[in-house]
């Protein structure tokens, strides 16, 4: 066998293929785009499935790459030697292009020209047929015909062998081993056993056959081969170890940790298998935030898991004794070294990578002290109980409060022989849950309730006609109150359902249409909701008459406000546009919300923004809007959509056919919401606020149209009411309150001029109140009326006469005490300490404070125990000394 790096695999791979007519397609974002149902690419042939199942791919027949994907469903095996979260899978792909002979032929010259391996310790896999498909036979020929020995071929099952999905293209595959020169463990020894005889090295996957829904199969006219090889099993196999962690994607993060902690990596097994957690979670954690969907951790969706591999990375630092620093370093080490070259984004990304890391890492860190803390207590209740499950109200006791994550719960229940009742935290999590349900409008806890309109028939659709008017006709096809009924009455809260409707749906951020839906009477259309189905949901209440099922009414949309909506929607693509123009193409859409008041628009940005970007944000959405530019919309393929270069929301899921919206030359989008005809129909923006609302998230909310002349118009008349106050006028408003703000400050200084020269009358002669605690000099005494600024002059005028003294000043002032502590130098040398002693006086006075050996200050909230805190303050300091 051959020796690589990691760089040297890739490259080798790809150029492998190159020279036998592929081409590599690159890699995707680790985040899925949803069509697939789960929330990261798990596999390398996954964002190639639109292609495997028969759509033409733009780049030809015969494809390959290296793509990283993120699988944590056996995040709990992460810490032995082979387990991952985030792995890079080498793949190559025909398209209905060369099959069995070609693959094969071309694997085992991988195999044994490019990597080494000789045909005595290779074996291979196929499938043996059941009652649905033949023994194959011809890829068993392949084998042998491309290299592989006859006696090392091996016929396994459908469990084995066989890939499909539950209907269309499936077929068997082919799997790849490497036998060790060890016996066999027993008779039926072979590849899959567990012996670890066979080491699995590639599969192939030949879908041949179309699985129809009744399950017979039929041959496919265009066959395909979908290749994978794992490049983190393959690169540490072929350096002669099977520990992924001792391979050059992971050695110099073990050596730092090493260093770090002062362990050593393969000595101490618990000790061990931290070290491999904490580089697993922080690699994976930092591919993840430097992949081009720059993901932060959330409260949900991919974002969770983000979140939670972090956080279990910071328990497993510091069971190692590592800091923050030391985290962010191995972090730095993933993108400056092992992946500069390979995932040149995480460099340009790295600012934003190691900031969001730095805020999730202090995030958790200020609550795990405490959270550590109520874990012991819960282990001390259930071990003096004998009880061996933690409850689940516990568990989500500690989610809720201090930021953990049910797996950690149950990772640090484990380590201490307990389990954690999963069921009842679940059930703790829906009963919060249900409270924030029991407290929401009819119409959200109608659009939450997807079993509602179960009885419907699959056929009963709704086609939305708001595109082109506001006000057309529709028939009834279902109504639902808490279910589904015929008729409906004045004063009835409902929902009615009809095949056709002007009425936009909340979706993609635009709030949903209210109107009239009238016939029989009149309903007042208070929401607009998406049901499933298809169907589209009019929430609201009877005003007067009935309605009945398979009525045909008249609806018609709130003109006012659908106009308005239109314009804060289409005044939001020209925002997103000018934010990128000003802070980057980094700007990524992180969410939005439109309605007839105003816009909001979140998105992806580390810092808040500066007033002068905000002014230039400003500037461009309005020169846009002066511009007048014509919006046009067209309905397109996703693919066209793409090349088109509009930008889409990360993440979100689109059909076949997609809306792209373009304003002009400057903004494109793929959007499905209702927009003006032209830019300079929104008349006007203005940006209200730029605030952060979560790590790596800022939020800018604004207004257009009338709603800025509104705001102008209320901002005039505060304005000139500011300016009567003051007796000026709104153009010399500046000047005047410049010449108080020059009073007021002239006055404070001869105030606070007048109450230091009132503290140290107060006090009279200090000679008189000094008292002698072994050899030292204390005053300790009260100061009428005295902030704590007059009491530090005080008492730094009481040091500069007593050298050796502790001075104890403290005054009253509205109920409340102020207590200030100073110690001289010599003092201090004597053994005095002003924030050791403040700490024993403060609690007299219902206070708390410390401070510094020389100056300490603290408040309190009585009054009362003045006296006796003064009183006793020479025994105090006296035993300090």
């Amino acid at each position: 066998m051959k020796q690589f790096t990691s760089k040297e695999l890739r490259n080798t791979w790809k150029e492998f293929y190159k020279e036998r007519g592929h081409v590599d397609v690159g890699a995707v974002s680790l985040v899925s785009d949803g069509s697939t149902g789960v929330m990261f690419n798990v596999a390398g042939m996954q964002p190639l499935m639109p292609y495997l199942l028969g759509k033409t791919h733009p780049m030809g027949t015969r494809l390959c790459n290296v793509q990283g994907c993120v699988r944590t469903n056996d995040i709990d095996s992460v810490g032995d030697r082979s387990h991952v979260t985030f792995f890079e899978m080498m793949g190559s792909w025909s398209l209905g292009d060369y099959f069995k002979e070609d693959r094969c032929k071309w694997s085992y010259e991988l195999l044994t020209d490019v990597f080494g391996f000789d045909s005595d310790h290779l074996a291979a896999t196929v499938f043996a047929g059941d009652e649905n498909a033949p023994r194959d036979e011809e890829g068993a020929q392949c084998r042998i015909q491309s290299g592989f020995k006859p006696e090392n071929i091996y016929y396994l099952p459908a469990e084995d062998n066989w890939w499909g999905l539950e209907y269309g293209p499936c077929g068997p595959d082919s799997e790849m081993f490497y036998i060790a020169d060890v016996p066999d463990c027993g008779p039926d020894c072979g590849p899959g056993c567990s012996c670890g005889k066979y080491t699995e090295l590639g599969n192939d996957v030949f879908m041949q056959y179309e699985k129809h829904k009744d399950g017979h199969l039929t041959p496919l006219a265009k066959k395909n081969v979908d290749t994978g090889w794992g490049l983190e099993r393959i690169l540490a196999f072929l350096n002669g170890t099977k520990d992924v962690y001792r391979t050059d994607l992971f050695t110099s993060v073990i050596s730092f940790i090493e260093k770090a902690s002062g362990e050593t990596y393969d000595k101490d097994p618990v000790k061990t298998r931290s070290m491999r957690v904490l580089s697993d979670h922080l690699r994976t954690s930092v591919m993840l935030m430097g992949d081009e969907a720059r993901l932060v951790p959330a409260n949900g969706g991919p974002g969770y898991v983000l979140r939670r591999l972090i956080r279990r990375a910071v328990r497993h630092g510091r069971l190692l004794g590592l800091k923050t620093d030391d985290l962010l370093k191995i972090a730095c080490i993933f993108i400056d070294d092992v992946y500069k070259e390979a995932y040149p984004g995480l460099v340009s990304n790295r600012e934003f990578v190691i900031g969001e890391l730095r805020k999730e890492i202090d995030r958790f860190s200020s609550t795990i002290e405490n959270g550590m803390k109520e874990f012991v207590k819960i282990l001390d209740k259930n071990t003096s109980s004998s009880d061996k499950c933690i409850a689940g109200k516990d568990a989500f006791y500690l989610y809720d409060t201090f930021g953990f994550p049910l797996e950690l719960t149950i990772e640090m229940a484990e380590e201490k022989g307990l389990s954690v009742d999963e069921d009842g935290f679940s059930k703790a999590m829906e009963e919060q849950k249900q409270k924030a349900r029991d407290g929401a409008s009819f119409s959200i806890r109608s659009a939450e309730d997807d079993s509602l309109f179960d009885g419907l028939d699959e056929s009963v659709t709704t086609v939305f006609s708001g595109y082109e008017k506001i006000e057309d006709t529709g028939k009834i096809v279902a109504i639902a109150t808490d279910k589904l009924v015929d008729t409906v009455t004045a004063g009835s809260d409902c929902i009615i359902v009809t095949d056709n409707t002007p009425f936009y749906a909340t979706m993609g951020g635009q709030k949903g249409d209210f109107g009239v839906i009238s016939g029989n009477g009149e309903f007042v259309v208070n929401d607009t909701i998406k049901l499933p189905g298809g169907r589209v949901g009019h929430v609201g209440t009877v005003k007067t008459g009935s309605f009945k099922t398979n009525d045909t009414v008249t609806l018609s949309v709130d003109k006012d406000n659908r106009t308005r909506t239109c314009m804060n929607h289409s005044a939001t693509h020209l925002l997103q546009k000018a934010l990128q123009t000003v802070l980057g193409d980094g700007v990524k859409q992180q969410g939005s919300y439109q309605d007839g008041e105003r816009t909001r628009f979140d998105f992806s940005f580390d810092r808040a923004m500066t007033h002068e970007e905000i002014l230039k944000t400003e500037d461009i959405v309005n020169a846009k809007i002066m511009e007048d530019l014509e919006v046009k919309t067209s309905v397109m393929s996703i693919e066209e959509a793409k090349k088109t270069g509009a930008m889409a929301l990360f993440g979100e899921k689109y059909g076949d056919e997609v809306r792209v919206v373009g304003m002009g030359d400057f903004s494109k989008e793929l959007c499905g919401g209702t927009h003006v005809t032209s830019t300079g129909k929104i008349h006007s923006f203005k940006i209200l606020s730029e605030s952060g609302i979560a790590a790596g998230v800022r939020r800018i909310e604004g207004i257009t149209g009338t709603s800025v002349l509104e705001y102008y118009r209320k901002l005039e008349a505060d304005l000139c009411d500011a300016a009567a106050t003051v007796k000026a006028t709104p153009a010399t408003l500046s000047d005047r309150l410049s010449k108080m703000n020059a009073e007021i400050k002239s006055l404070g200084s001869e105030l606070e001029s007048l109450r230091s020269k009132m503290a140290k009358d107060s006090v009279g002669d200090m000679d008189s109140k000094v008292c002698d605690v072994k050899g030292l000099s204390l005053i300790a005494t009260a100061v009428p009326s005295a902030d704590m600024n007059a009491l530090r002059d005080l008492a730094d005028q009481m040091k500069e006469k007593y050298p050796k003294g502790v001075f104890i000043l403290c005054s009253e002032n509205d109920g409340k005490v102020n207590l200030v502590v100073m110690a001289s130098d010599g003092a201090i040398e004597a053994g005095a300490h002003a924030g050791n002693l403040i700490k024993k006086l403060a609690p007299m006075v219902g206070g708390g404070g410390g401070g510094r050996p020389n100056m300490a200050q603290a408040g309190g909230k009585d009054p009362s125990g003045i006296d006796a805190m003064l009183a006793g303050s020479a025994a105090i300091l006296a035993e300090m000394l």
